[in-house]
């Protein structure tokens, strides 16, 4: 069959046993984590040994689950795309490449606290390896991922796209300035935002190592006493949105001081002491005009009848930032690189609608992460398997969003999809001589010396410009 000739209209095809691929710009993915030392660094991860003599190399596995991401698998049978590239099992070193199942397998054998373990060796890693950062801000969010299915922990909960299905609600937290990831808990469907923030915020720090924190942000969501204290506890600045309580609009119903940054758009602050706090808080109040096309929060629903308040909607910040109050809203703001507005109504059953700050990088990144790297279809019956998965899933896009900004260092973050035809989906061939392991790749002459300057790239420690914030 190998020396058969399909005749088609104008056009024939024949067999060839040449080893080629579609991928041939995963070299430079290749040549980046080899400059990061990754499969040193994994080794030491303690990864579960496979129970069987035959089983493949845990490292294998997850190396190979990586890469079956970028290349836009978002499921685990999307694994056997690698599996039948001869050429990127060549490239990696891979004896053989292992089927999706095994891959499986291997998330199965995660608990508790081998994930915890595990990811946390896998971040402080991560983030030693961009010694430039001294400084980050965390954003902290939650979304959520509708199950069909039996998988454990998944509930009925707040879902706003799928009301009264079973769900998980994970917690995240990201770097603003690098967007990455720099923690991810999977929890059940049921769990409230702020449900084990505390210890989230305890693992986030210890996965940043010696990196400092100088601002976390949040949505209303993690409006709550406990998180502030342990914040103001730790030294961290922070802005987090807060709900529109009756206690709360009934203090900014009263609020006088308003400061018209444009029309339509004005400002106020004040000090505020709700139920429960130990002591009175600075709060900024925004409040924009419903005429405004892109104007976010909610209307005081409490003076509905108003006609001074009907034309308005607001929003408010508790923070401990000592800066004027339109830089508050501005750095909170800042959040928003998405394309929903700040403030955004949500509602919400069994308590007031919760005010959604822009959830700015955040939800842009959960987007992402939801599209391109399977946040919401990377699944198993098994909770722990499950977050095990996702959180390697997390792990590749940091090492993209590294390759993006180290490696092809544009100011345009390509999605991952876009990457494909950017510079991943190049066509690739090994020599003919096998003595020589080189890999030919189908680039226009004219693109080679850029190709060239990202092989360059690729091949030094990471280096993201406009993060010497140290």
């Amino acid at each position: 069959m190998a020396g058969s000739v399909l005749q088609g209209e104008g056009f024939s095809v024949s067999f060839s046993h040449r080893e080629v691929t579609a991928w041939g710009g995963l070299a430079l993915f290749k040549q980046m984590l080899d400059s990061m030392g990754f499969r040193e660094a994994a080794a030491r991860w303690g990864l579960p040994e496979p129970k069987s003599n035959r089983g493949y190399a845990p490292l294998q596995l997850i190396e190979q689950f990586i890469v079956s991401i970028w290349c836009g698998a978002c499921r685990f049978a999307h694994a056997e795309t690698v599996r039948m590239d001869s050429t990127l099992v060549r490239l990696f070193g891979w004896a053989r490449a292992a089927g999706h199942k095994a891959i499986m397998r291997l998330f199965g054998r995660f608990d508790m606290l081998t994930n915890e373990r595990v990811q946390a060796e896998a971040y402080r890693w991560f983030f030693g390896k961009i010694s430039a950062l001294k400084q980050v801000t965390l954003d902290v969010d939650s979304t959520v991922i509708t199950r069909n299915g039996e998988q454990e922990g998944a509930a009925r909960g707040y879902n706003p796209n799928r009301h009264g299905r079973a769900s998980h609600h994970p917690l995240l937290a990201f770097v603003a300035e690098a967007r990455m990831v720099a923690n991810f808990w999977l929890r059940p469907g049921n769990a409230h935002s702020a449900n084990n923030i505390l210890p989230f915020l305890e693992s986030t720090l210890h996965h940043l190592g010696d990196k400092a924190v100088g601002l976390l942000r949040a949505d209303s969501g993690f409006f709550d006493e406990a998180i502030l204290s342990a914040l103001e506890g730790k030294r961290i600045p922070y802005i987090i949105a807060a709900r529109l309580t009756q206690p709360l609009q009934r203090t900014i119903y009263q609020a006088t001081g308003w400061w018209a940054l444009e029309t339509g758009l004005e400002l106020t602050e004040l000090r505020y002491h709700a139920a429960g706090w130990q002591s009175e808080r600075r709060l900024i109040v925004v409040r924009q005009s419903v005429k405004r096309k892109t104007a976010p929060g909610k209307t005081l629903s409490l003076f509905a009848d108003d006609p001074d308040i009907q034309g308005w909607r607001y929003g408010a910040f508790v923070t401990t930032l000592d800066l004027p109050m339109v830089e508050v809203w501005r750095t909170y703001r800042g959040r928003a690189d998405c394309d929903q507005p700040v403030g955004r109504r949500t509602p919400r059953r069994g308590g007031p609608e919760r005010s959604e700050g822009c959830g700015a990088a955040a939800q842009n990144r959960i987007k992402e992460l939801k599209t391109d790297f399977g946040l919401d279809a990377f699944n198993m019956r098994d909770f722990w398997a499950t977050e095990a998965a996702l959180g390697f899933a997390m792990l590749a896009y940091n090492l993209m969003s590294l390759f993006r900004q180290a490696v092809l260092r544009s100011r345009i973050q390509h999605t991952l999809s876009t990457l494909h035809g950017l510079v991943l989906a190049i066509g690739g061939a090994w020599h003919h001589d096998t003595s020589q392991h080189r890999l030919m790749l189908s680039v226009p002459r004219k693109k080679r010396a850029w190709f060239a300057g990202l092989w360059a790239n690729a091949s030094a420690p990471p280096f993201i410009p406009g993060l010497q914030n140290g």
